[in-house]
């Protein structure tokens, strides 16, 4: 029994390594036709030359102060919210939990219109913060509204609701914007990483240097918590203190993110059923890095998309994840549907 055991282990590590070398290296492929692409289209040749220090200067710098950070970024980003969102659905046993349905990216996305439009003074470090107090007033007013009734559909039914109503807020602030800061805010709220460049790594890097690792290492208080809240606290944790910070990671996580590119839907609430589907298991461990990965990876492949299919016309990324994930958001929801009708 034990030699047995021991092989389902080996060929589980083998599985999940296995995937996640193969998402590192697209990942890698990713970010290569990420700096190779556009105008001007570079080749191998060119990016190595760079590499070295060589190269025209014009072509270094589409390639250094543009094409890299963006890159950068949306690996970053991807990254943070595919945590964010196996945080919130493993915490809180709830497959549609997310931060598009919880009402935390609507809120947080209030906040920043509100700066952008009134051309608040905000040091540009702080947009983060800012965007997370916004995050935490759009997912405390949901999470209050279903505490009595918190099965899935109702989750989706009052998360739309009140992210409706966030979202009138900002229509409501648009009608005092100039046609600036209309034009500014449109990009911003599409979810988008166009024009993005080192300030606006520099202003994410210190969030997902301290949010990630948190992250990964929170696999398994995730394990514990997933098992019910009675068999959790007879284990000794201390369920709501955790499920509270578990809340707000993935608030810090999603708001931060928010602050640099705007709302990007779907990616934190699919990216966690495609690995749980990609490994065949929901152990933390496991889901959580590649999770990361596979999220970096959609969202990199995503704003490719946004870049090149109607080029040189751009459509925001955030557009083409909701193309993408709507849909499947629907099945999933079609799905649970049934299953509680089938109890």
């Amino acid at each position: 029994m034990k030699m047995v055991l021991n092989t389902k282990y080996r060929n589980k590590s083998f599985s999940f390594l296995t995937i996640m070398v193969i998402l590192f290296g697209l990942l890698i492929i990713s970010g290569l036709f990420a700096l190779k692409l556009g105008t001007p289209k570079l080749s191998l040749g060119q990016l190595l030359e760079i590499v070295k220090g060589e190269g025209a200067e014009q072509i270094r710098i589409v390639v250094l102060e543009l094409r890299l950070p963006r890159f950068i970024l949306g690996t970053l980003a991807g990254m943070m919210l595919a945590l964010s969102g196996v945080i919130l659905q493993d915490s809180m046993r709830n497959a549609l939990a997310g931060p598009e349905i919880l009402g935390v990216s609507s809120g947080a996305a209030a906040v920043m219109a509100i700066i952008i439009v009134f051309h608040i003074p905000v040091a540009f470090a702080l947009h983060p913060l800012l965007a997370m107090s916004g995050g935490l007033i759009g997912g405390g007013i949901v999470l209050a509204s279903i505490r009595k009734n918190p099965n899935p559909i109702h989750l989706v039914v009052v998360g739309a609701a009140v992210s409706a109503l966030l979202f009138s807020i900002v229509i409501a602030v648009i009608s005092y914007g100039s046609d600036t800061a209309i034009s500014l805010l449109y990009q911003f709220l599409t979810g988008s990483l166009a024009s993005r460049t080192w300030d606006h790594v520099w202003i994410l890097l210190p969030w997902a240097f301290v949010g990630i690792p948190l992250a990964i290492f929170s696999a398994e208080r995730l394990n514990v918590i997933r098992l019910g809240d009675e068999v959790a606290m007879g284990l000794g944790l201390n369920v709501n203190k955790t499920r509270m910070l578990f809340m707000l990671l993935s608030i810090a996580l999603v708001a931060s993110v928010v602050s640099v590119s705007g709302p990007i839907s779907y990616i934190a609430l699919l990216t966690p059923h495609l690995t749980r589907r990609l490994l065949n298991t929901e152990r933390a461990q496991l889901v959580l890095p590649i999770s990361s990965l596979l999220g970096a990876l959609l969202l990199t492949l995503a704003d490719l998309l946004s870049r090149r299919v109607f080029a040189p016309q751009e459509i925001s990324v955030g557009i083409w994840t909701t193309i993408i994930g709507g849909p499947i958001l629907l099945f999933l929801l079609q799905q649970m549907i049934r299953r509680v009708r089938h109890r």
